[in-house]
């Protein structure tokens, strides 16, 4: 029986091999930050015709605004997920721009959960309700 010997050139090449060249860097890079920037807009453009659409209903605009900050909570995760991708097919310049979208988006993270922290959350006032009983004189 004889073994066969796959040469080292044969086999398919892995993204950790070797570092991803400048041009192809620069462009996944940029395209992605693009796509990020787009998807980001769409988001916020869709978000804002929630709030219009609730039309001054507070628990309406509430849940839009606590689903946006659950949005962004999956897109920070895909953006690391994209830094780690780009750190393992060695692509430095694609790492540094989704580093920075991914700073930029949990500053917006922060921002939605500091501005969820200011809103006012107190419970709704009690009803102004005196019981009635016999010979208390209140009874209405």
């Amino acid at each position: 029986m004889r073994q066969v010997c796959v040469p080292t050139a044969a086999r398919l090449p892995r993204p950790w091999s070797r570092r991803t060249s400048l041009g192809t860097d620069l462009a996944a890079g940029l395209l992605l930050c693009m796509i990020e920037v787009a998807v980001c807009a769409g988001k916020l453009f869709a978000d804002g015709m929630e709030v219009w659409a609730a039309q001054g209903d507070q628990a309406r605009i509430d849940e839009a605004r606590l689903g946006d900050t659950t949005w962004l909570e999956y897109f920070l995760a895909a953006t690391v997920l994209l830094v780690v991708i780009a750190a393992l097919s060695r692509a430095p310049w694609t790492v540094a721009l989704q580093l920075l979208a991914a700073i930029v988006v949990a500053v917006l993270l922060g921002s939605a959960h500091h501005s969820h922290d200011q809103t006012d959350h107190r419970p709704p006032p009690a009803p102004n309700y005196t019981p009635c009983y016999s010979g208390s004189g209140r009874c209405h």
